[in-house]
């Protein structure tokens, strides 16, 4: 089993394809389009690989949950990158500023960013392959 995709409601759809783009610059724009959901018109884009998307709908209201809260929600999400430097530097030339510095040990480094919607998205860049210890809990 695995995550195939998220489905996220967005402000605008320009400004979060930015952000993403600018983590995921092996992604493509696979597809979009436009309809009504539960009456209110979206445009949306699936954005991707062959395996793994993003599915951006517009026309998000209200505001976020807290991040630091304890609300009902999302609190983040993450990815596993194989260069966080790498990401960190796209991500600072695009204009997006790191949020928190994650752990940091010898088998795993991380970043969290919030996304143009306030949605948190974490970064983490593994130096093992060994179960055991990526998922170490102290």
């Amino acid at each position: 089993m695995r995550l195939e995709h998220l489905n996220l409601v967005v402000n605008d759809l320009t400004e979060t394809l930015a952000f993403y783009q600018a983590a995921f610059p092996h992604w493509t724009v696979r597809g979009g389009g436009e309809g009504e959901w539960h009456g209110v018109q979206r445009k949306w884009i699936h954005f991707g690989d062959d395996n793994n998307y993003l599915s951006l709908n517009d026309n998000g209201k209200g505001t976020m949950r807290p991040i630091e809260g304890y609300d009902l929600g999302l609190a983040h999400f993450a990815y596993e990158v194989s260069d966080l430097e790498s990401l960190r530097n796209r991500m600072e030339k695009a204009g997006f500023e790191i949020a928190i510095v994650g752990g940091k040990d010898a088998n795993y480094d991380s970043v969290y960013y919030n996304d143009p919607n306030g949605y948190e998205v974490e970064f983490v860049q593994y130096t093992t392959d060994i179960p055991s210890e990526r998922n170490q809990y102290h």
